[in-house]
């Protein structure tokens, strides 16, 4: 997409490459198709798209993801992330606004690693006093 604006989000193993353009059409399109086919469920279409809704521009712009890594969810936080760095890129005075919601933070937990001696990571193995 040539004169858009780039931007990378992450979530636990998931890499959303992002490009907004500022167009008059509304088009969303993740890795081919549509969020709605893509995700398949609500609360992950509207949890990807928040940042749009928050600064009113669902309507004003075109956004392109590639996104791969990791399951639905995480791809789910990563396009978020990835939307909100791109909007604040194409007009800075948005940045106060998606500071606000939460929308520039990188959410950084992950999966904890399972450890030698244990069934999960933290579970143990049942006691046995006899």
């Amino acid at each position: 997409m040539k004169d858009a604006i780039y931007a990378t989000g992450r979530r636990k193993e998931a890499v959303a490459r992002v490009w907004v353009k500022p167009e008059s059409k509304k088009e969303q399109i993740i890795n081919g198709k549509g969020p709605k086919e893509y995700f398949c469920r609500d609360d992950l279409v509207i949890h990807a798209t928040e940042p749009l809704r928050a600064v009113n521009m669902e309507d004003g712009v075109m956004v392109r993801v590639s996104v791969k890594g990791g399951g639905i969810n995480g791809q789910a936080g990563a396009v978020r992330l990835g939307i909100a760095r791109a909007l604040a890129k194409y007009d800075p005075e948005l940045r106060l606004t998606l500071k606000k919601g939460g929308f520039l933070t990188r959410d950084a937990r992950r999966v904890e690693r399972k450890k030698y001696g244990r069934p999960k990571a933290r579970k143990r193995f049942q006691f046995s006093k006899r």
